[in-house]
């Protein structure tokens, strides 16, 4: 006896995502930034700074960091989504406007409308007036969305900078000099109690922010490419990575006039 199988055939089982679907998707994890590895990677931070140093400025820091990625993986999500409830009143209005125009264009024509020359060039003039202020209106009203999204974006960045510049404060006073000279202090001199190894991780750890600073900067960048967001992006993507270069100097020191020490994790 035949099996019997549905009118269309027998049923085959077929994958739900082709293997150059999977690839797709693989290549797509290395294009874009992923705003949930930037949080797990600073909170991950925030736990290692926590443990080397409890209680540090640099760990406090180092939180208020996380909550700002947090507030970005918001942000970068409402940047790239449509904002439907203001396109529909901007859609709206521009038809309110044009509908405008058509009304004083009307007044041209008919038994309503101008008789003689001198009442044509006047009405026409009016027209005209109302196309260009029409126009001008449908180009503020199309661009105020993206007006909005970018003081959004720029308010974002500008807190960006203000905690690279804060991360570098962090880290002024801790100074190789000590190590590397032993000079004597003075009443005013910081207190200077980390080991050569310490201090190697603090400033690592500085350094670490600073780059998690600079990748919250571009994932703005990524969901929002407006030439005024992509400069001040590069602004403080920048400054970033000449504090963390003068950082790296201060570790380069360290390590040409200390003993390596043993493998660590943190």
């Amino acid at each position: 006896m035949r099996p019997s199988f549905p009118p269309h055939g027998p049923r085959r089982h077929r994958p739900t995502l082709s293997a150059r679907g999977l690839e797709y998707a693989f290549r797509a994890m290395f294009r874009k930034l992923d705003p949930e590895q930037i949080v797990e990677t600073a909170s991950r931070l925030e736990r290692r700074i926590e443990e080397r140093f409890p209680g540090a400025g640099l760990a406090k820091l180092a939180e208020e960091l996380t909550q700002v990625t947090r507030e970005a993986r918001a942000l970068s999500a409402w940047l790239a989504a449509p904002n439907k409830a203001l396109r529909l009143f901007v859609g709206a209005a521009i038809l309110v406007l044009f509908a405008i125009v058509l009304g004083a264009a009307a007044t041209l024509r008919g038994a309503t409308g101008p008789h003689d020359w001198a009442d044509w060039v006047q009405s026409l003039e009016a027209l005209v007036n109302d196309a260009v202020f029409v126009g001008v209106a449908v180009y503020f009203l199309l661009g105020l969305e993206a007006r909005r999204k970018r003081a959004r974006a720029l308010e974002a960045l500008h807190v960006l900078r203000s905690l690279s510049h804060i991360v570098d404060m962090h880290q002024l006073t801790k100074d190789p000099e000590r190590i590397v000279s032993g000079g004597p202090s003075t009443p005013s001199s910081p207190e200077r109690t980390m080991s050569a190894f310490e201090l190697t991780r603090y400033l690592d750890y500085s350094t670490e922010l600073l780059a998690i600073i600079s990748k919250v900067a571009a994932l703005y960048v990524q969901e929002l490419a407006d030439p005024i967001i992509v400069s001040a992006a590069n602004a403080v993507e920048e400054l970033a990575v000449n504090l963390s270069r003068a950082i790296w100097q201060k570790i380069l020191i360290l390590d040409r006039v200390t003993p390596p020490a043993p493998p660590t994790v943190g």
